[in-house]
């Protein structure tokens, strides 16, 4: 199969829109129309995990931070990043990066991470992409009606608003903005040039997408007790705890994978009193110390838990259509931060 229908399908799950501005997710190196046949998952795409890609005979690299955050000035082989281009590209290796649309996603990274927090009563956290509401009205032939709307019905699973017109029946249904391609693509194949249609956008409705999470622990736990349990569910030997009274009761926590200091009013604001995310600067942690809030900071590498939840995905997807390709999640480490 073509690296294509895997990013396709991925891209359904995890849509390119959902990214944040400037954020270079999405194909990295390589042809999509390429042939895969080994898929290799992991958080980081460093020179070992190219050479583990090499090793295993993977043609793919799907990673969650991009390979290429700044473009290169040149392909300067002294230069062990630059090196490793070339060995990706010797080895026609492809690479695809999923990262702040796979934040956002629903079901994707800041789900993974609140549920391995077992959090309960889980809303979004920072708004992200918001899908428009519109409403859709077209007019079919009265001997397309039938098939139109079970079309309808299939694929946006909307109830539909149904009258009789002059020229034949016309239906009024309310949709995303993002849906209205699919629809027309659809009914256009159905009704040919048969039949006519309208898209208003609407000002209520529509749909907001989040990166981060909040919720509930099933159980409140001191502010300590919490970040013990922190270092077991996320597997690190150490982490940086702010907080300005350790036996703090917790009962509400927000989770933001990757560096989400910046976002700590957003938490304050969602009512944590515990924020879970990486990279912490020194005088963010003064604020956020002043502010009442603790703030458990685990490092960026608890975004690792992609690798097994990808290789869970793919794996699933792999059954259901039937793809003639093998999923490997990365065995390597690539935190750069070792505690002492």
């Amino acid at each position: 199969m073509q690296a294509s229908e895997l990013i396709a399908r991925f891209e359904k799950f995890a849509p390119l829109k959902l990214k944040w501005e400037h954020d270079p997710t999405g194909l990295q190196i390589g042809d999509p129309h390429q042939d895969i046949h080994k898929v290799l998952v992991t958080l980081d795409v460093r020179p070992e995990v190219v050479q583990e890609a090499i090793t295993i005979g993977a043609d793919m690299i799907f990673a969650h931070h991009p390979v290429m955050f700044r473009p290169a000035n040149n392909l300067d082989y002294q230069d062990p990043q630059k090196a490793m281009y070339a060995e990706l590209a010797a080895h026609h290796i492809l690479v695809y990066a999923a990262h702040t649309n796979l934040d956002c996603a629903e079901g994707g990274m800041n789900d993974w991470l609140a549920a391995a927090l077992d959090l309960q009563n889980v809303q979004g956290l920072v708004p992200g992409y918001r899908a428009q509401a519109v409403k859709l009205t077209l007019t079919v032939p009265t001997n397309q009606v039938e098939t139109v709307q079970e079309y309808l019905t299939n694929t946006v699973g909307a109830t539909l608003d149904r009258y009789a017109v002059n020229s034949g029946e016309q239906f009024s249904v309310d949709l995303l903005a993002d849906q209205i391609p699919t629809a027309v693509a659809g009914i256009n194949d159905l009704a040919a040039d048969t039949w006519d249609y309208q898209v208003v956008p609407l000002l209520s409705g529509g749909h907001q997408y989040y990166m981060g999470r909040v919720g509930d622990l099933p159980t409140p736990l001191s502010a300590q007790a919490f970040a013990e349990q922190c270092k077991q569910v996320f597997g690190v030997s150490g982490l940086r705890l702010v907080s300005a009274d350790p036996r703090q009761r917790i009962t509400r926590v927000a989770v933001l994978g990757g560096d989400g200091g910046k976002f700590y009013p957003q938490a304050l604001q969602a009512g944590a009193q515990a924020y879970v995310t990486g990279d912490v600067y020194y005088h963010t942690g003064h604020d956020m110390l002043a502010a009442g809030l603790t703030v458990i900071d685990p490092g960026h590498h608890i975004e690792s838990i992609c690798k097994s939840q990808l290789t869970k995905l793919f794996d699933q997807w792999r059954v259901q259509a039937g793809w003639p390709i093998e999923i490997v999640a990365s065995q390597l480490n690539t935190d750069p931060f070792t505690f002492i």
